[in-house]
C-alpha cells in the first residue's frame, strides 16, 4: 500500500484517485481549498498532478518544501485553451510541463506519465479494442519503478509499459497532446491513446 495525494479532483484526478484507492492504496483527493494540497503533499510518498496543466508549475512550486523527496507524478499537459475548450498550443515549446516541473523542484523526484491518452483509459487500458501504450519519463529509475508498479495497478500490463528514459523526453509525450483535438473533432470523445505500432 502506497499513501498518495492526488492533486485536482476533476474528471482526470478523481477518476485516478478511485481506481488506486479501490487497488488498495491509501489515497487523498485535493480541490482547491487553502492549505489542503500543502497537508496531503506533507504526508503522501506519492503526489500526482492532475491539475490543469496552465497553473501546474506556480501551484506545485509553492510546495516546494512538501514535496522534497517526494515522488511527483505529472500527468498533466499545459496547453493554451483553444476556441472550442479543447486543447490549444503548448505553453512550453521546446520545453515540457515536466521539464519545468523538475527544475523548479530539484529534490522532487518527476516522473511523467498517463498524459497520451483520454482521461478514461487512464484506469481502463484494456478497455480499448487494440493493447495501448503508457511512457514514462523521468531521472529517477526507483521513482519510476515505483510508477510502474502503481500503472500495473491501474490496469496496465508490463508489456504496454514503455521507459522513454530522462525527464527531457516528455517533450515527446506533451506534444501528443496536439493530436487530441483534432482526432476529437473527427471521431467525437471516444477514449483513445497514442501508441506505437511495432
Amino acid at each position: 500500500m502506497t499513501t498518495i495525494a492526488v492533486l485536482g479532483n476533476g474528471r482526470v484526478g478523481g477518476n485516478l484517485a478511485t481506481a488506486l484507492a479501490r487497488a488498495g492504496h491509501e489515497v487523498t483527493a485535493v480541490d482547491r481549498a487553502p492549505g489542503a494540497a500543502s497537508a496531503a503533499a506533507r504526508t503522501a510518498e506519492v503526489v500526482i498532478n492532475a491539475t490543469p496543466g496552465a497553473g501546474s508549475l506556480e501551484r506545485l512550486a509553492d510546495l516546494r518544501e512538501e514535496l522534497r523527496g517526494k515522488i511527483l507524478v505529472d500527468v498533466s499537459n499545459a496547453t493554451a485553451d483553444g476556441p472550442d475548450g479543447l486543447p490549444g498550443d503548448l505553453l512550453y515549446p521546446g520545453s515540457s510541463l515536466a521539464e519545468q516541473l523538475q527544475e523548479a523542484l530539484p529534490e522532487t523526484r518527476v516522473v511523467k506519465t498517463l498524459n497520451t491518452m483520454l482521461f478514461p483509459v487512464m484506469t481502463a487500458p484494456a478497455a480499448l479494442a487494440q493493447a495501448p501504450e503508457v511512457f514514462l519519463s523521468g531521472e529517477d529509475q526507483q521513482a519510476k519503478q515505483t510508477v510502474r508498479e502503481l500503472l500495473t495497478d491501474l490496469g496496465w500490463d508490463t508489456e504496454w509499459i514503455t521507459d522513454l528514459g530522462g525527464i527531457r523526453t516528455a517533450r515527446a509525450t506533451e506534444a501528443a497532446i496536439l493530436f487530441v483535438p483534432h482526432v476529437i473533432r473527427s471521431s467525437g470523445f471516444a477514449p483513445f491513446a497514442i501508441s506505437i505500432a511495432r
